[in-house]
């Protein structure tokens, strides 16, 4: 059976969501930290106190704090990623002057991904916003910033509507959108380079799955060394609005730089290093092969 565009873009769409499930659940003590270092730097001595601290302040189940909406968040935007992946491939096919038969380059794809990528943020950022003060609730409660009862999702969904409103959910948009859109050309610039160098010339759907987790680690790992400042102002803005109206993109950055230093905009890098490579490894990985099995099961048909 030929594949409709609507029938691809709901492979896309199915593939997508089964690669954010494996990346969420394989890496998200490692974001837990990150988030943490990143919004309250001076708790934290570095990666290993984090992961001590968190023990045992809440146990083995602080790690996993935020993990339904970040299981919300990132199938969300993996599904929409991944979808509109296609479509933008196609966009791009078009603007190069490419027939419908033929394969984009890597530099093509890469674009291809960025402009995907800030579809994606339109779902992304309020679910990470819930999934940012979640994390953080222990860090905001000694702080005297939340009460103590906004510790459950429904509680923070709640209390964000009806304090702030509908829009209150998109704190950080501009910081998120800023750095999803390159840092997904990275991303996808880097897996695609990856692939083409083990296909060695050959055909990349071909590739093993050791080559495919080892790309899908390169591309999680170039996507963080591009963004993780702007990532980490992101997770700034987001906990900290909890409190009250929390500055823009700019006057974050700059009261960071003037107080507390650039270097400080790398907190939490290594947590998320450790963190970026299986769990992307993963994703692409559960991608590729849940769009093949449902691609050669149309084909079947």
């Amino acid at each position: 059976m030929k594949s409709s565009p609507t029938i691809q873009a709901a492979i896309d769409l199915t593939a997508g969501a089964v690669g954010g499930t494996a990346c969420v659940l394989t890496g998200q003590p490692f974001d837990t930290m990150k988030v943490k270092m990143q919004a309250f730097p001076t708790l934290y001595k570095g990666l290993t106190d984090c992961f001590l601290k968190t023990y045992h302040q809440v146990g083995f189940r602080g790690f996993y704090r935020g993990t339904s909406p970040a299981l919300l968040a990132y199938v969300a935007q993996s599904s929409v990623l991944f979808m509109c992946y296609g479509f933008c491939q196609e966009f791009v096919r078009k603007v190069a002057g490419l027939s419908k038969g033929q394969q984009l380059n890597d530099l093509q794809n890469a674009a291809s991904g960025s402009l995907a990528s800030a579809f994606a943020a339109l779902v992304l950022c309020p679910t990470e916003l819930v999934k940012c003060r979640l994390q953080t609730t222990y860090e905001m409660e000694m702080a005297r910033k939340i009460a103590p009862s906004s510790k459950s999702i429904w509680s923070i969904v709640k209390n964000i509507f009806m304090k702030e409103g509908f829009l209150g959910f998109y704190h950080g948009l501009s910081s998120t959108l800023t750095q999803e859109i390159p840092g997904h050309f990275f991303y996808f610039g880097g897996y695609e380079l990856s692939r083409s160098f083990f296909a060695s010339g050959g055909s990349k759907d071909e590739l093993g799955p050791v080559p495919l987790m080892i790309s899908g680690g390169m591309a999680g790992a170039c996507l963080w060394l591009v963004i993780f400042p702007l990532d980490c102002i992101k997770s700034r803005i987001q906990v900290l609005s909890a409190s009250g109206k929390q500055a823009g993109l700019v006057r974050t950055f700059l009261t960071i730089v003037r107080d507390e230093g650039i270097l400080i905009l790398y907190s939490g890098l290594k947590a998320t290093m450790v963190r970026a490579i299986p769990s992307n490894a993963a994703l692409f990985v559960a991608y590729e092969y849940s769009r093949k099995l449902m691609m050669s099961q149309l084909e079947a048909d």
